[in-house]
C-alpha cells in the first residue's frame, strides 16, 4: 500500500514537473514570439525608411532631368524664334528688292523704248549724213571703205614696222648680255682641274742593286725593254729612279707597268722583258674599253658603237696643248649640254656630239686629214646622226655648219681649250708672247708702260696725260685691239685697258 502511494507521489510530482515546464516552455515562446515582433516591426520601420529615402533621390534625379530637357526645349525653343525673326526680315527684305526690281524692270524697258528709238533716230542721221558725205565727195561708200582700209593697213604697217625695230634693238642691246649669261653660267657648273702634260715617267726603285739588274749585262735589257715598247729609258745618277721618255703617253704607261712587274717577279731577261711587255699591252687596251665605258655611262650617252667606246677610251693618254684629252671632251660635253637646255634644244645630242668631237685626234691610223674631218667621218662610219657628224667636222670650220649643236659645240670647245690653265705653253713661248704684247703697246706715241698681267689675258697700257686726252685713248685701245687680232697669235681674248691719270704732287716744308 505504501509502495503504491509512493509511485503515484512520482506520477503526481512528474506530472506537475511536466506542466510546469510546458508553462515555462510556452512563456519563454511568447517572449521569443513578442522579440521577432519588435525586431519584425524595426526591421520594416528601416525598411520603409530607406524606400522612402530612394524614392525621394530617383524623383530628385528624374526632377533634375526633366528641368534639363525643360531647359534645352526653352532653348531650342529661343533659336527657333530667333530663326523665324531672321526668316521675318530676310522675307520683308526679299519683297522689298524684288519691289525694287520690278521697278528697276519697268524703268528699263521704258529706256530700252526710248534707246529703240534713239537707235532709229541714230540710224537715220547716219544715212542722211552718208548720202551728204558720199554727195560731197563724190565716192561711194564702199569706195571710201576701201580707202580706209588702205590707209589704215599703211598706218599698221608703219606701227608694225617701228614695233619690229623696236624689238630688234631691244634684243640686240639683251643678246650679247644672255649669250655671256649663258656661257657663264655654263662655265660655273663644270668643275675642272688644270692641265697637266709631261714627255716622262718617273719610276721608282728600291736601290742601285735593282738598277743593274734592269740594265742587264751591257746593257741588254735596257735595249730588249726599249725596242719591246718603243719609248726611250734613261739611266742616270739619280738615285732610286729611272726615267722613262717618250712623246706616246700610252708606250710610257706600258713601260712603266712592265718595269713595276718585271721588278716585282725579279726575273729580268730579254724573253721574259717581251713576254711581261706583251701581257701589259693587253691589259691597256682592256682598261682602254673599261675607260670608254665608264665614261659613256658616266655622262648618259648611250646607244654608241664598240669602236667609238673604244676610241673614247683611247683619249685618256692623249693630249694637246697639254691638256688631256678624254678630261677636255666630258668638259666640252658638260658644257655643251647645260648650254642647249639654257637655249632650249636636245642636251643629250649636244653631250653626245661635245664627247665625239674630237674622236679624230685618236683614230688607229693616221691619215692626211684634219681631225675634225677625220671625226665627222668616222662618226659617218659608225653610223652617228647626221647633225651629230656635222657639229664634229665644223668645230673648227672645215664644213660649213648645219645644225644648232654645231655652234655650241664649237664655243664649248673654245671655252674649254681657252679658260686660264687649260692648256700649257713651252714657257719661253709664253714669255715671249708677253713681251711682244707689252713692246706692241709701247710703239704707240704717247704710251709711257705696259703691263702684261693675267697670263696675257689682259693688256694695261699708261699712256700721259699731257699727250693724249681722254677722246685719243679710247682710239689708243680701239687700234691696239685691232693690231694684236691681225699681228698675234693667242688662246681666247686679249683685254686692253688704256689709264690716264693726272697728278698733282706738292711738298709742305
Amino acid at each position: 500500500m505504501e509502495i503504491g502511494l509512493g509511485i503515484a507521489g512520482l506520477i503526481i510530482g512528474a506530472l506537475v514537473a511536466w506542466y510546469l515546464t510546458g508553462q515555462m516552455a510556452n512563456s519563454r515562446a511568447k517572449k521569443i514570439l513578442s522579440d521577432a515582433e519588435k525586431d519584425a516591426e524595426v526591421i520594416k520601420k528601416n525598411k520603409l525608411l530607406e524606400a522612402k529615402e530612394e524614392t525621394l533621390q530617383m524623383k530628385a534625379e528624374v526632377e533634375k532631368q526633366a528641368n534639363a530637357r525643360l531647359a534645352k526645349i526653352q532653348n531650342v525653343e529661343n533659336r527657333l524664334k530667333q530663326r523665324e525673326m531672321q526668316l521675318n526680315q530676310r522675307h520683308e527684305e526679299l519683297n522689298k528688292k524684288n519691289t525694287e526690281l520690278d521697278e528697276l524692270k519697268v524703268n528699263l524697258d521704258n529706256q530700252h523704248e526710248l534707246l529703240e528709238k534713239k537707235k532709229q533716230e541714230i540710224e537715220k542721221l547716219y544715212r542722211q549724213s552718208l548720202e551728204k558725205l558720199e554727195t560731197i565727195s563724190g565716192l561711194s561708200a564702199a569706195e571710201a571703205k576701201e580707202r580706209l582700209v588702205e590707209s589704215l593697213k599703211d598706218e599698221a604697217k608703219t606701227e608694225a614696222q617701228s614695233y619690229i625695230n623696236e624689238i630688234m634693238d631691244e634684243a640686240k642691246m639683251t643678246a650679247n648680255k644672255e649669250a655671256k649669261r649663258i656661257v657663264v653660267q655654263s662655265i660655273q657648273r663644270v668643275a675642272t682641274e688644270t692641265a697637266i702634260e709631261n714627255a716622262i715617267t718617273v719610276f721608282h726603285i728600291e736601290s742601285d742593286e735593282v738598277k743593274g739588274r734592269i740594265i742587264g749585262r751591257e746593257g741588254r735589257n735596257i735595249r730588249a725593254l726599249e725596242a719591246a715598247t718603243g719609248v726611250e729609258i734613261v739611266v742616270d745618277d739619280t738615285p732610286e729612279a729611272i726615267v722613262i721618255s717618250g712623246f706616246d703617253p700610252v708606250r710610257r704607261e706600258i713601260a712603266r707597268l712592265s718595269l713595276h712587274q718585271l721588278v716585282a717577279d725579279g726575273r729580268i731577261h730579254p724573253a721574259r722583258i717581251e713576254e711581261v711587255v706583251s701581257k701589259v699591252r693587253k691589259q691597256i687596251e682592256e682598261e682602254i674599253v673599261e675607260t670608254g665605258k665608264r665614261t659613256v655611262i658616266d655622262l648618259g650617252v648611250h646607244g654608241m658603237h664598240p669602236e667609238l667606246v673604244r676610241m673614247i677610251g683611247k683619249m685618256k693618254y692623249r693630249s694637246s696643248y697639254g691638256q688631256n684629252l678624254l678630261q677636255h671632251s666630258r668638259e666640252v660635253a658638260n658644257l655643251c649640254a647645260i648650254m642647249a637646255s639654257e637655249l632650249g634644244l636636245n642636251p643629250k645630242k649636244a653631250r653626245r656630239a661635245g664627247l665625239l668631237h674630237d674622236i679624230g685626234k685618236v683614230p688607229d691610223d693616221e691619215p692626211e686629214l684634219p681631225h675634225a674631218v677625220l671625226g665627222m667621218k668616222l662618226a659617218e662610219k659608225y653610223k652617228e646622226k647626221p647633225d651629230i657628224c656635222n657639229a664634229i667636222g665644223a668645230h673648227h670650220d672645215e664644213v660649213e655648219m648645219t645644225s644648232l649643236i654645231s655652234p655650241i659645240v664649237q664655243v664649248c670647245d673654245a671655252i674649254s681649250g681657252a679658260r686660264p690653265g687649260a692648256r700649257r705653253e713651252i714657257v719661253e713661248a709664253y714669255i715671249k708672247r708677253l713681251n711682244d704684247l707689252e713692246n706692241l703697246a709701247l710703239s704707240y706715241p704717247g704710251v709711257i708702260k705696259t703691263y702684261a698681267i693675267q697670263a696675257g689675258r689682259e693688256l694695261r697700257v699708261i699712256v700721259g696725260a699731257d699727250k693724249i686726252d681722254d677722246a685719243e685713248t679710247e682710239k689708243l685701245s680701239a687700234e691696239i685691239a685691232r693690231k694684236i687680232q691681225t699681228e698675234m697669235t693667242y688662246p681666247g681674248q686679249v683685254k686692253i685697258t688704256v689709264i690716264r691719270e693726272t697728278r698733282a704732287v706738292s711738298f709742305a716744308k
